[in-house]
């Protein structure tokens, strides 16, 4: 590391598993914050137990989507169930700046951890709480992950088909985008108000609330209209064409959409002013709309004659809307990912080099570092115990047989 990240010095107590929360703590691992991922051998990160696992062969060291989502950090593992492993909790709360949670709402009331109990140990602890519902209200102990979220605010009855079932989106979006980005923005709001007054505070991330945030349209149209938008599968409600077409080979597929009348005339040229394109029922956009099964399967007449590589670049030149769609294989060798070195490969101790995402957000005086493989079960409890906590060799040797390091 060459520079000084903005987190350097603050430290994380991080109690988060599967997604959005150790999302959240990667974000402040990534530009200094010190994190101490807080986990039990006999409750694991559900994430250790997903695949893809590496060569195929699972173990608790071998998930490839935990450790993408945990970089940057330190892990110790605790007996929660042990006595003393919440003596040496509360002690490493002493020296802490946040604490970071995405359990049920009131687990940690449960552990004894709650914010009201944790600021009595540090008044100006930062305790940021992710609970699904909220922590209060009618649904508040329900449980579930990210596509159960999609399914409750609506993502779900959006995505797919018109004539069919709702199918999702292929990964957890609230999990992956806004319940993460937003916990991340309070606790650096919370950092700065702590920094102006002395203060630390309690914040609360709603699951289910944060994504509704970034899908203003379909309120916005009930609201105002009545009206309850439904699946348009690749369709859009005021623009065509927009939608997915073929290319040359098995399972390729280009992604073109037209938003004015130049970008219409844009494509017109691209495709050489084919007659079919110069129809009436083609010249307005409206006529477009009510006409776009047809011209749809008109452009996808002319696409499939074309490599995709080739045919992007003369869209692009031609100033169209257009992107390919992509497989893994693809992501991982796109020529513009890997010029902006998104991809860091970190040697981890069971997996060996493996891939992981560099942060998004370039910053020219400190940018992100992402420097350290995710760390195995409990790999850094010896070293937290004896430099952070000051437990000599004796004393950690006998917390170790009693059991309260698992």
């Amino acid at each position: 590391m060459s520079h000084k990240l903005p987190l350097n010095g603050i430290r994380v107590l991080d109690f988060t598993w599967v997604g959005a929360g150790p999302l959240t703590t990667q974000v402040l691992a990534e530009y200094g914050a010190e994190v101490i991922k807080i986990e039990s051998g006999t409750r694991l990160d559900y994430l250790r137990l997903l695949p893809p696992f590496k060569d195929g062969k699972a173990g608790v060291e071998r998930s490839g989507y935990f450790s993408n989502r945990n970089p940057n950090k330190k892990g110790i593992s605790l007996n929660l169930k042990h006595p003393r492993s919440m003596e040496i909790i509360k002690e490493l709360i002493k020296k802490s700046d946040i604490i970071c949670e995405n359990f049920t709402a009131h687990t940690m009331e449960k552990w004894g951890l709650g914010y009201d109990e944790v600021r009595k140990i540090k008044p100006d602890i930062i305790f940021a709480g992710m609970p699904l519902m909220g922590a209060d209200g009618p649904h508040a102990n329900y449980r579930g992950f990210g596509v159960q979220v999609s399914a409750l605010i609506g993502i779900l009855h959006l995505t797919g088909f018109p004539e069919r079932e709702p199918f999702g989106m292929g990964t957890n979006y609230p999990d992956h985008v806004p319940n993460p980005v937003h916990t991340a923005f309070a606790i650096l709001a919370a950092l700065r108000h702590r920094k102006k007054t002395g203060e630390g505070q309690y914040i609360e991330l709603s699951q289910i609330e944060a994504p509704l945030c970034v899908l203003p349209t379909p309120i916005m149209d009930y609201m105002m209209n009545g009206r309850v938008q439904n699946r348009q599968g690749n369709q859009h409600f005021d623009f065509v064409p927009h939608g997915i077409y073929p290319l040359q080979g098995k399972n390729r597929w280009i992604v073109l959409s037209v938003q004015s009348e130049d970008e219409w005339q844009a494509l017109k040229a691209a495709m050489g002013r084919p007659e079919w394109a110069e129809q009436d029922a083609f010249t307005a956009n409206a006529g477009r709309i009510a006409n776009q099964a047809e011209l749809n399967e008109l452009i996808g007449r002319w696409t499939v004659n074309y490599d995709g590589d080739e045919l992007l670049r003369r869209l692009a030149k031609a100033k169209v809307r257009a992107g390919l769609v992509k497989d893994a294989r693809d992501v991982l060798n796109d020529p513009q990912l890997n010029y902006r070195k998104h991809f860091v490969y970190l040697d981890h101790s069971e997996m060996g080099y493996h891939v992981y995402n560099y942060a998004p957000v370039h910053m020219s005086k400190t940018p992100a570092v992402v420097d350290q493989a995710a760390p195995l079960l409990g790999e850094h409890t010896k070293q937290i115990m004896k430099d952070l906590l000051n437990l000599d060799e004796a004393t950690f040797e006998e917390l170790k047989k009693e059991g309260v390091f698992d």
